[in-house]
């Protein structure tokens, strides 16, 4: 027998299971850590200018920063598919220049669109293979871009300078997928004690 339309079951008929919920609370606050990224990276870069990175190695203080918004746009995609990012990218482009000190504006803006775009490019087809295989190169791939056009464009030493800015956009890379890769270790575990504990209660 088939329901009629407006019967509060007929919904059963069409979907098996309800369809997805967006998660709009957590999109936007992604979407505000991808911003405060961009925005952190300039303010640190013209408040702090070089700093110590480890390994012998300095960068601009906003490094680290770039590193996470690289990062962060993974996540972004994650959640909003292709278009949804790169609006976000182009969005995050012109926040960077509006930001950046005027000299750099250009600069900034021009790293931000070329390394989010290649990152995106690579994360892409990897993402099918597991997150950190996909976001571990596809970073690294969008930090050596951001640097090389940014330092580029700002008409600063380039070469001289990669080592410390890969550096310091290694350590948003690494932390992170550490951290996952930890959780993933642990969350098994802790889900086999919290058994064991449950009966044990139940059986005393």
């Amino acid at each position: 027998m088939t329901l009629p339309a407006h019967h509060p079951q007929s919904w059963q008929n069409t979907y098996p299971t309800p369809p997805p919920v967006f998660p709009v609370g957590r999109t936007l606050g992604w979407l505000a850590a991808y911003a405060g990224a961009l925005v952190g990276a300039n303010a640190l870069t013209a408040s702090y200018g070089m700093i110590p990175v480890g390994f012998g190695q300095t960068a601009t203080a906003g490094t680290v920063l770039a590193g996470v918004a690289l990062m962060v746009r993974n996540t972004l995609q994650d959640l909003l598919g292709r278009r949804g990012v790169m609006t976000a990218v182009l969005i995050g482009s012109l926040l960077s220049a509006l930001v950046a000190p005027p000299a750099l504006a250009f600069a900034s803006a021009a790293s931000v669109l070329v390394a989010e775009s290649a990152d995106m490019s690579l994360y892409t087809p990897l993402r099918r293979r597991g997150w950190v295989r996909a976001v571990v190169p596809a970073t690294l791939l969008g930090a050596f871009l951001d640097t090389l056009v940014f330092l580029t464009i700002a008409g600063f030493p380039v070469w001289a300078a990669v080592p410390g800015q890969m550096t310091g956009k290694a350590w948003a890379v690494a932390v992170p997928v550490l951290l996952v890769l930890l959780c993933r270790s642990v969350g098994p575990r802790a889900g086999r004690v919290r058994r064991l504990a449950r009966n044990w209660v139940s059986r005393s």
